[in-house]
């Protein structure tokens, strides 16, 4: 399903604090510099219009939360998100996810991995250009702290069950456990945009989370 066009983001909204290039990531790692303080991160890879990465933060201030995306402008669109609603705990890197795993994040730094409807990249010789790979899975692994999880939700069965087959061959993560589907309270009430078209389109979500135990520390 094709992503719809982007709203005109108002030039009138300051970024600064909610979006930042890879360059700009902390070498090393400083929560402080990102967040002002250290708290437990969770990441999301594939931010989009950042509905989750808005309710998340809204829903648990006690907790930072950092979105990665590619795209310039759905970058900006989801910081822009962030600032307007007056969200100090999250941000939005421009920028590709698995590098900023691969050199920016250290081990067992993260609380939780969200990665929601990536591209599924549907042609037998694209399906390399995927984003849940065994190599970027196990980078995922090495990022989570103890007790941390991956939250995995696509529209695509095929795509879903080939994770959850990489992920029991190159990780020792728990799961998967089942994600029940809640119904929503208000129109918003998704995880993600692209849930939302998904459901009221009244096509099925493949949902799975997974939790990485203390023997899967290395």
């Amino acid at each position: 399903m094709p992503r719809r066009a982007l709203r005109k983001i108002d030039a009138a909204i300051d970024l600064a604090g909610r979006l930042r290039k890879f360059d700009d990531l902390p070498v090393p790692w400083q929560p402080e510099a990102m967040f002002g303080r250290a708290a437990p991160l969770e990441v999301e890879v594939g931010s989009g219009k950042g509905l989750f990465l808005a309710s998340a933060a809204a829903a648990a201030p006690e907790r930072d939360f950092l979105g990665l995306e590619l795209a310039g402008k759905y970058a900006r669109f989801a910081a822009a998100r962030l600032a307007k609603r007056g969200l100090t705990n999250a941000c939005v890197v421009e920028g590709d996810g698995p590098r900023v795993f691969r050199e920016r994040l250290p081990d067992r730094s993260l609380a939780a991995v969200h990665v929601y409807f990536p591209d599924p990249w549907w042609k037998a010789r694209h399906k390399k250009r995927r984003l849940m790979t065994a190599a970027f899975l196990s980078e995922i692994e090495r990022a989570l702290a103890e007790g941390g999880r991956l939250h995995f939700w696509t529209d695509v069965q095929e795509y879903f069950e080939s994770t959850l087959d990489l992920v029991r061959e190159v990780t020792r993560l728990s799961g998967p456990f089942d994600v029940p589907e809640r119904q929503p309270e208000h129109d918003l009430d998704y995880r993600t945009n692209f849930e939302r078209r998904t459901r009221l389109s009244g096509e099925p979500v493949y949902r799975a989370e997974f939790a990485k135990r203390g023997d899967s520390l290395g």
